[in-house]
């Protein structure tokens, strides 16, 4: 059950690349065309409608930019999801081995492995506080409080 349930994610994942890919590749088409269209614009002579139309331009560029930020939700959930599977997987064969089922150094090890996945910070505290017997409650607000104080680093792909 817990590699049908990694493999399902899996699936899901490959399946929802091709609608990103699809999505990356019109924003860049959109950006393109903008750029475009702006420096049309911008050969013209000065006039109310072609003054009116460079401030729509950039405020298009302004939505697209915001859009692309907004976007990287999807490649944090990507990651979050590709985690998952990983830890999913890897339970099911440590649980399917007796001698690795009922050794500690076996599970402290697997601890390991899930945290060195981690490449957020975020999911590393939430990790330890689960970890460190805490609630879930109390690790995601952990990780919620954490991600608020870096609200200002935004990363762009």
């Amino acid at each position: 059950m817990l590699i049908l349930s990694a493999v399902q994610v899996e699936d899901m994942l490959n399946e929802s690349d091709l609608s990103v890919n699809t999505l990356t590749e019109s924003f860049t088409s959109i950006v393109e065309h903008m750029q475009a269209i702006n420096e049309h614009l911008l050969a013209l002579d000065s006039c109310k409608i072609r003054d009116e139309a460079i401030a729509c331009c950039a405020e298009t560029t302004d939505k697209i930019q915001a859009s692309i930020i907004a976007f990287q939700f999807y490649d944090r959930m990507q990651q979050c999801l590709q985690h998952v599977t990983s830890n999913l997987k890897g339970l099911s064969e440590l649980v399917e081995d007796p001698d690795r089922l009922y050794d500690p150094a076996e599970w402290r090890q697997f601890q390991h492995d899930i945290r060195s996945r981690f490449t957020m910070e975020s999911e590393k505290l939430m990790f330890d506080a689960i970890v460190n017997g805490m609630s879930v409650n109390e690790a995601l607000a952990i990780k919620n409080a954490h991600q608020e104080d870096q609200s200002d680093n935004i990363e762009l792909f």
